[in-house]
């Protein structure tokens, strides 16, 4: 299952129903794309009625041309989580607007606790629990993740009978502190944009500080199949067991990887941890990825490991590989490390 979760969207991309279920022309260039993906390279993607992309691993993503430069610190309910002590006694009300959860520190348990007076603000879109509200906008590019330029389009009427008076301070602020803009209301209760007091001017650089850069991570969800657990051993299920009960180390290009409960050996690996190039392809088609399997010799030959094979690691070294000339190591020499 894929999900987004504080501003990062997740994606699921392959799988055989793209690289085999299709056409050849799709499988090709899905394979191509994991391909690329994996080895660390670019790759432009488009949603379907959404966004064009630039993906790759360890870089920040693009996302309609816009190269994307921080995290948001979390959804509004978060921010204000994390931050309402900063604001208290500077100004009477703060807005952090979100794409998914606008939060609104009077409102909130977090401005509850320190006694926050209430101020009458209105928040147009769907309250779920005291200071968080669903909805207040599209998904886009502007503040917090929304589509909106003007915060101000947000806000309802303020209630005079709820505490909302001339002269009272609001602060509105993104989830990662690119966005701000500061008000007070005047004699119609209207908000009005002033300058940013200086004392506010820290708490906002807070939340920017505290938001970790943009980065895409690519993760590689694999598994080893009947014909490479029968090349391990001659019953191919002892290696699956093995695996599963920790008994056997399981490693990708060096990489440990995350081994998922089930049947079988699927696991997941961040790409970044592997070598460069290490991800390959066959032409069916589909990606190839290192595995390693590390236990005990004894262990090995317990679970039926094929012993006429067996070979040490400096006849490796000196010898290399299926393919001796391809597979041998500049500078590595008999019994070196």
């Amino acid at each position: 299952m894929t999900t987004a979760e504080y501003g990062s969207q997740m994606l699921s991309l392959g799988g055989v129903h793209h690289l085999t279920g299709g056409s050849k022309p799709e499988g090709r260039q899905t394979c191509a794309a994991l391909l690329a993906l994996c080895n660390g390279d670019a790759v432009d993607l488009t949603i379907d009625g959404g966004s064009a992309l630039t993906v790759q691993a360890g870089a920040a993503p693009v996302v309609d041309g816009t190269r994307e430069r921080r995290m948001r610190v979390g959804c509004g309910s978060a921010t204000i989580g994390m931050f309402a002590a900063q604001w208290q006694g500077l100004v009477d009300e703060v807005v952090v607007v979100d794409d998914h959860i606008t939060g609104v520190v009077s409102e909130h348990q977090a401005g509850k606790v320190l006694g926050w007076a209430e101020t009458g603000i209105k928040i147009l879109g769907h309250r779920s629990t005291p200071g968080r509200y669903f909805r207040v906008s599209e998904p886009g590019l502007g503040w917090g993740g929304t589509k909106i330029s003007d915060p101000l389009e947000i806000l309802g009427p303020w209630n005079a009978r709820k505490g909302a008076r001339p002269g009272l301070t609001l602060l509105m602020v993104s989830t990662t502190g690119e966005e701000y803009a500061y008000y007070v209301l005047d004699e119609a209760l209207v908000p009005q944009p002033r300058p940013l007091p200086e004392a506010l001017r820290e708490t906002v650089g807070l939340i920017d500080e505290n938001c970790e850069p943009s980065l895409c991570t690519v993760l590689f969800i694999g598994g080893a199949g009947g014909s490479l657990r029968a090349g391990v051993t001659q019953n191919p299920v002892r290696l699956t067991r093995s695996v599963q009960a920790g008994a056997t180390r399981l490693t990708s290009g060096g990489a440990e990887c995350f081994v998922w409960p089930g049947g079988g050996i699927t696991f997941m690996v961040d790409v970044l941890r592997l070598p460069k190039g290490a991800f390959g392809y066959v032409p069916t088609p589909a990606l190839v990825a290192p595995l390693e399997f590390t236990l005990p010799r004894a262990a090995y030959l317990a679970m039926g490991g094929h012993e006429g094979a067996i070979r040490t690691l400096a006849d490796m070294v000196g010898q290399g590989g299926e393919y001796a000339t391809a597979a041998r190591l500049d500078g590595w020499v008999e019994g070196g490390a």
